[in-house]
């Protein structure tokens, strides 16, 4: 999909609908029966694009959608962030969900990594993590992630490409 934005809001906008859609997806799967479906792995988003695109604005448009309160800001200095997703009745999903914030910036390469034990989170069907500079830690992502790429057109005008 194709969209394009003329201000942060509109990129927010943006970032909100596929928050919805992939907790949607996620209660979507749970059985009529009592018994609790559980994802096999997290969900994850990579945010492409150049500095100032808006890979962060996206990311506090996704975070309001999941109505976390808190005020997002890009983890550079401290590579990740850990926000607990607020359990509500719009999504009926049963398990705690986090939302994790990586940025890669000035990450040399997967390895920096190690530390933050992100392959464990990868696992977790818990999470849902957000990478922006993903192309510095290539070699440990999935290969089934969503990817968020982010162009300039002019000083305002974003052209937001999301792929599966």
């Amino acid at each position: 999909m194709i969209y394009l934005s003329k201000n942060e809001r509109e990129t927010q906008k943006i970032a909100g609908k596929l928050a919805e859609k992939i907790m949607k997806g996620l209660s979507a799967r749970l059985p009529p029966t009592p018994r609790i479906w559980r994802a096999s792995r997290a969900s994850i988003i990579t945010l492409e694009g150049e500095l100032g695109a808006g890979k962060t604005t996206f990311v506090k448009g996704f975070a309001k959608a999941l109505r976390i309160k808190a005020k997002i800001k890009s983890p550079t200095f401290v590579l990740m962030k850990k926000y607990t997703i607020p359990k509500n009745t719009k999504y009926k999903i049963q398990d705690t969900k986090y939302l994790y914030h990586l940025d890669c910036y000035r990450v040399r390469d997967h390895r920096n990594l190690v530390t933050l034990d992100i392959e464990s989170l990868f696992r977790s069907p818990s999470n849902i993590v957000l990478i922006e500079w993903p192309e510095r830690v290539s070699k440990i992502l999935p290969k089934k992630l969503i990817r968020v790429h982010i162009d300039h057109i002019n000083s305002n005008t974003r052209k937001i490409t999301i792929g599966w």
